[in-house]
């Protein structure tokens, strides 16, 4: 038996290798950490559950759930890849991990992907479970599953790219909240449980152009009124994603 020759390999893994690992790492991270499982899970499935069974608000004709059922889809994108996301990194940041990992062999382009990769694996998993329990709600959902693809992943942009500018740019503690501050005003004003058109005019104006405003109402065109692509809604959450992703990219600081 003849002992082999080793000689080390010194360098960094490939770089699809190293974005999945640190994926797959913030994943954990995010599944494991409870606070953010009832952000992003247990309060939306609750409202979804709650507002359904008990006639609380006026949600217009046919069963509750198919108004709710897209407002709250809506609802946890935005407490994923906003809320969840702004104030985990916001804490990374102060803590200096993010300064740490800046100095990895990982690009700090390639931790932001794989950030909001994380975020999208999460994203599956709520819109998953949201599914299964507003189909035994007795929702009956229609359109194109396109549309909603289409709908969810630049809603994941947009929000994605504000929680990051808040992140980087607010101390720790000014994030968690504004972060929590701004779910709960989204939620009521922004067309989740309650209808906009329960608002004024001049006030549904402005929040028509809020992006979980544009979120839910493009998701409930589709998936209650059948509608094919709801390009309104398709181009205010674009021009969020392109504000939000740039400004983040612009004034992220990352000690």
């Amino acid at each position: 038996m003849s002992i082999g020759t080793y000689s080390p390999r010194p360098g960094a893994a490939p770089l699809p290798r190293m974005i999945a690992a640190q994926t797959a790492f913030e994943t954990k991270m995010l599944l494991r950490n409870g606070e953010q499982l009832l952000l992003t899970v247990i309060i939306p499935a609750l409202l979804l559950v709650l507002f359904s069974s008990v006639d609380i608000i006026d949600t217009g004709a046919g069963p509750a759930v198919d108004f709710l059922a897209p407002g709250v889809l809506a609802l946890a994108v935005m407490s994923t890849a906003f809320t969840g996301q702004a104030i985990a990194t916001g804490f990374e940041r102060r803590y200096g991990v993010l300064k740490l990992l800046g100095t990895s062999p990982l690009p700090r382009w390639a931790l932001m992907t794989a950030k909001t990769l994380s975020v999208l694996v999460t994203e599956v998993l709520q819109v998953a479970l949201l599914t299964v329990i507003a189909l035994g709600l007795g929702w009956s959902p229609h359109g194109s599953p396109f549309a909603v693809f289409l709908l969810l992943l630049l809603g994941t942009a947009a929000f994605s790219g504000l929680g990051l500018l808040m992140a980087g740019t607010l101390r720790a503690e000014a994030t968690l909240a504004a972060a929590n501050l701004v779910f709960l005003l989204l939620l009521v004003g922004g067309g989740v449980i309650v209808p906009l058109d329960k608002f004024p005019d001049a006030v549904r104006s402005v929040l028509g152009l809020l992006p979980i405003s544009a979120l839910s109402d493009g998701l409930r065109d589709v998936l209650q009124h059948g509608a094919a692509i709801p390009w309104g809604d398709l181009g205010v959450l674009a021009a969020w994603a392109v504000l939000g992703l740039g400004a983040a990219a612009r004034f992220f600081r990352w000690e």
